[in-house]
């Protein structure tokens, strides 16, 4: 007997593709890569498969009729017209809470890098460069000020790790969370002007494009440093790369860009800047449990099951 059709709209980790492939034929971007050939699959597919950053259009949706859902291995779903799934009765899962602890863990080591200068310190050694004299005084951490663009699950997290440094804590959101214990600034600019390192963790999206801009930059001032471990979107990167070149700002830890995996130039030679390939949940531990949640996602959706982690737009469908 054959296989339930799934399409894969990007490249899926290894851990995921595995899993599928144990239950469904799964099309490897058919849509893309022969649009004829998808237009007589396209009724066949029961599910969606995707990552945190793929495309999934109203128009792809309305090709898809007996799609039952669309799995995302990622919390992040931007990507996915979330609105059109729900008009065509398809609802959207993601990967939450398993990939809070990494993401979290990256912010804080990226604040301790470009605050210690950790990566600048190793190449220094690796360089024989010591024997030449001391490595320029980095800034402490512990007992700084950290603010965090947005308090969800993983900012309550980093938040708690950074009390572990003494640092204090504040914050902005689209509302104030009054049983956080922490202050809170109505926006960016203004949470900006009172914290030594800002910490970006909030969606990605049309609401949030450019949230981090020169003037939240200029806000941070010359002895700020930016976190970025949300989405690119959300920091407009040529004010960011102006601000660092201009000493506006003191440096940046950054795990997103807008055009991955194209990271611009001007960024690489810049010695205030540490980069990361938004590796913030690459851990053997987390991809795999992203990838069984995914899993356990599509077999629900497809099976007719209640759905373990559906995004928050589509609790009404599922009623």
């Amino acid at each position: 007997m054959s296989k339930p059709d799934v399409l894969a709209v990007a490249k899926l980790h290894p851990f995921y593709q595995q899993a599928l492939e144990t239950v469904y034929t799964v099309h490897d971007r058919t849509h893309i890569t022969d649009p004829a050939a998808f237009a007589a699959l396209a009724p066949r597919i029961v599910g969606v498969a995707g990552t945190g950053e793929a495309s999934v259009p109203r128009s792809l949706l309305a090709q898809v009729t007996n799609a039952k859902v669309v799995s995302v291995f990622g919390v992040g779903y931007d990507g996915v017209d979330v609105a059109a799934a729900i008009e065509h009765g398809i609802p959207v899962t993601h990967t939450p809470d398993v990939l809070t602890d990494d993401v979290a863990d990256l912010a804080m080591g990226l604040v301790l890098s470009v605050g210690r200068t950790i990566p600048q310190a190793d190449q220094f050694v690796r360089a024989g460069q010591w024997p030449t004299g001391p490595i320029a005084l980095g800034r402490k951490v512990s007992g700084a000020r950290l603010g965090i663009v947005g308090l969800g699950r993983i900012g309550k997290a980093i938040a708690r790790r950074a009390q572990g440094f003494g640092m204090s804590i504040a914050y902005t959101a689209r509302s104030e969370k009054t049983d956080s214990g922490f202050k809170f600034f109505a926006t960016p600019a203004e949470l900006a002007a009172n914290v030594d390192f800002l910490v970006v963790i909030t969606p990605g999206g049309a609401g949030t494009k450019h949230l981090i801009n020169a003037g939240v930059l200029q806000a941070l001032g010359p002895r700020g440093f930016l976190i970025n471990v949300a989405r690119g979107s959300v920091v407009d990167e040529e004010a960011l790369i102006a601000a660092l070149q201009n000493g506006t700002i003191a440096g940046a830890g950054l795990d997103v860009f807008a055009n991955e995996p194209h990271v611009p130039e001007a960024l690489w030679a810049m010695n205030n800047v540490v980069l990361t390939p938004h590796m913030a949940s690459a851990t053997t531990e987390t991809r795999q449990a992203m990838a069984d949640l995914a899993f356990a996602n599509m077999q629900a959706g497809t099976s007719g099951q209640p759905l373990r982690t559906p995004v928050p737009e589509c609790a009404a469908l599922l009623k």
